[in-house]
């Protein structure tokens, strides 16, 4: 008997393999999941020399190097060899440093604008369905200005947008990771088709640090890389004093458990300073915490090791963001962390990619609404955003 992923499959061989184009893409996080969904990553784009090695070696030549800024919409299109509206997906996550809630100081930051060349390119290339990812900041006082020129440019092109917070460890991501996504549709009913996927993973039933690492093996105390995992080397920056910390720290703690003498300053005289999780140890049986650009270092983060004093390695990270074994990083340690710790998670990506190709697969079935829908455009659908 057939399984149910096998009919799913043999139903989306009857229609056109629906393309999308990927920018920001990094090393290709978003586009290695929506492609596992069954996209056609047609063109992708991103300045980062290390990240586009790390994407054309996984997922094809289709990348061009280059700042958003210096790009026009016709470039791209002729990349993907489209006309305006042929896209079926433009999908991206602008840099959302300067939306951090964790970020201090002026709320002017050059990387905010970012956002609005998302934007610009939505409104060039005209897809069927776009879809942005970013922090929780985007709807906070520092990027609300952007998300609602957003949501107020493309309603007036046409499309009913939906925004949601999704956690990535509700859809199999063995990491607790909260990030808004907007998902805009061209829409000439005024009705939404699409919909955020309910989540396939209860808090008890979470994948777990345990599931996603536990089977790698002790990287060699030299430093040197693991014979047999790529990347599986430990951080060769660690200091006397860090690894004094570890020592003092139990599975799952933090700061809190260090003796006054091992204290920074800072947390010592503002014992209740906001960032709790510096150095800290993940749990086995828990989903790793967010992991950051800077996941390879202690001090930035819960990021030791359960129980071994170390922080996790590159190789780790990877599998906790749900790459595959068997996809291959370039750069140095630092390029690899950012392009690790700043992707969205493949898994996650796919469960998005496969709920947007339904939409695609049924848009026909979308003509039918528009004797449901009450007269007057709805501009936004807010999802589960509370």
């Amino acid at each position: 008997m057939a399984s149910s992923y096998d009919e799913c499959d043999n139903q989306r061989r009857e229609w056109q393999v629906p393309k999308a184009i990927d920018l920001f893409c990094g090393a290709g996080g978003l586009s290695f999941g929506l492609r596992a969904a069954g996209f056609d990553i047609v063109a992708a784009l991103d300045n980062d020399p290390a990240a586009a090695k790390t994407y054309r070696s996984n997922l094809g030549e289709h990348l061009l190097k280059a700042s958003i800024e210096q790009v026009t919409p016709e470039e791209i299109l002729t990349m993907a060899g489209m006309s305006p509206g042929d896209c079926d997906l433009l999908a991206g996550g602008p840099p959302c440093q300067g939306f951090s809630v964790q970020r201090r100081g002026e709320d002017k930051d050059l990387r905010n604008h970012l956002v609005l060349e998302f934007l610009r390119f939505i409104e060039a290339i005209r897809p069927r369905f776009f879809l942005m990812e970013n922090v929780q900041g985007l709807m906070s006082n520092r990027g609300r200005p952007y998300f609602n020129k957003v949501i107020h440019r493309t309603s007036e092109l046409g499309y009913v947008v939906q925004v949601a917070k999704l956690n990535a460890a509700d859809f199999g991501v063995p990491q607790e990771r909260i990030r808004v996504f907007m998902v805009g549709e061209h829409s000439p009913v005024d009705a939404a088709s699409f919909s955020f996927p309910e989540p396939e993973f209860e808090p008890d039933d979470y994948r777990t640090v345990r599931s996603a690492i536990g089977d790698l093996p002790s990287p060699p105390e030299d430093g040197s890389p693991h014979p047999d995992f790529p990347l599986h080397f430990r951080e060769a920056r660690l200091s006397p004093i860090n690894l004094e910390r570890f020592r003092h720290i139990p599975e799952g703690g933090g700061r809190d458990d260090l003796p006054v003498h091992l204290q920074l300053p800072c947390h010592v005289n503002n014992p209740s300073h906001r960032h709790k999780d510096v150095y800290g140890r993940m749990a086995w049986d828990k989903p790793a915490p967010t992991l950051t650009a800077r996941f390879d270092s202690f001090s930035r983060g819960r990021f030791g090791h359960p129980v071994e004093n170390r922080t996790v390695t590159l190789r780790e990270g990877a599998r906790l963001q749900t790459f595959p074994d068997g996809f291959h990083f370039f750069g140095n340690r630092e390029e690899i962390a950012r392009q690790i710790g700043n992707a969205v998670p493949c898994a996650l990506a796919r469960v998005l990619g496969e709920r947007l190709i339904d939409c695609l697969n049924h848009a026909e079935e979308r003509s039918a609404l528009v004797n449901m829908v009450r007269p007057g455009r709805q501009l936004t659908l807010y999802g589960t955003v509370e």
